[in-house]
This record gives C-alpha cells, sequence and structure tokens, in this order.
C-alpha cells in the first residue's frame, strides 16, 4: 500500500493518488458529519466540501502522515458552519434512506435492543459519541489514526474507548 506521501506526490505531480486518497480515508470523512447528526444531504455537502478543501489546498498539507487529521478538521469545521447556517437545528433522522429498501441500519435499529443502545449512546458526552461513531464506521483504523483525528493522545484512545463502553452499557442497562 502506497504512502499518504507517495499518494499526495503523485497527485501533485498529476498521476495517480486522488482514488486512492478517496478510498482510504472515505469512510471517516463521512463519520464527521454523522457523528454531528447531519441530515444525509448535509453531511453529503460536508464529504463533498472536505474533499474540494484538499484539493484547493493541498499545498498547505505539509504533513501527508497527518493526513486524516486535516481531513477530520476540515469536515469538522464544514460541519459546525452548516449547524450554524441552520441556527443548530439537529436532525433526528440520523439514518436517512437513499432508496425505497430499508437499510441495513434501519433494520437493526427496528429491534428493541438497537433503540436501546441507540438512546443511550446519545446520552454520552460528544467525545465518547464521536470516538464511539469513528471506531464503529472505521473499525480498520488504528489507535494512531483515531487518536490523530481526534486530537488525543495515541496512549488515551484504549482508556477513554473503554470508559465510554463501560459508560454506553450502564446506560443500556438503565433504559431496560
Amino acid at each position: 500500500m502506497e504512502s499518504n506521501t507517495e499518494l499526495l506526490v503523485g497527485w501533485r505531480a498529476g498521476t495517480v493518488g486522488w482514488d486512492a486518497l478517496v478510498e482510504r480515508y472515505s469512510r471517516l470523512v463521512w463519520s464527521v458529519p454523522r457523528s454531528f447528526r447531519l441530515s444525509h444531504a448535509d453531511a453529503a455537502d460536508v464529504y463533498q466540501c472536505t474533499w474540494l478543501c484538499l484539493a484547493e489546498h493541498l499545498s498547505r498539507v505539509h504533513s501527508p502522515e497527518h493526513l486524516a487529521s486535516w481531513l477530520v478538521r476540515t469536515a469538522t469545521r464544514q460541519s459546525i458552519a452548516v449547524l450554524r447556517v441552520r441556527g443548530r437545528e439537529v436532525s433526528t433522522d440520523l439514518w436517512e434512506p437513499v432508496s425505497s429498501q430499508p437499510t441495513p441500519d434501519e433494520v437493526a435499529i427496528t429491534s428493541e435492543r438497537q433503540r436501546r443502545l441507540w438512546a443511550a449512546l446519545t446520552t454520552l458526552s460528544e467525545r465518547c459519541q464521536r470516538l464511539l461513531r469513528i471506531a464503529a464506521h472505521n473499525p480498520e483504523l488504528s489507535y494512531a489514526q483515531v487518536a490523530d483525528a481526534l486530537g488525543m493522545k495515541v496512549g488515551s484512545v484504549g482508556s477513554t474507548r473503554t470508559r465510554c463502553l463501560a459508560d454506553l452499557r450502564r446506560k443500556v442497562a438503565d433504559l431496560r
């Protein structure tokens, strides 16, 4: 697998790189606006704007190994801007169907256990919600990548995740 540096150099030279970068970080970028509970349409706008910002400001990425962090910060800023425009209106429809067939997420949420889990998740701190969502949507990310994306120390990711999961378990049990 090519490094971020190789992909960015290739992209700057006009050869390859863009598609590989999008494939590598697509789920991460998408998870940021969804962690802000933006609608599907607003999340798609943030997603596109984030990639457009990368294309426009490629010269600002001085440390390609920190590209994940740069993308998360950019998507976070875009998400906050959308929330300001919307008057801090938060969508409660986190999983808007794209087609008439139910998505796997809709099917999972229909069970009582999943409803309790979702209700408990939304009561966690924003930090816990973002950490658990990024980890759930991007299981292939290393602790270093998660830490970089969330602006945490690598050594605190595991213990924070453990505390967040324990808190989530308690809250789910309280909803029974």
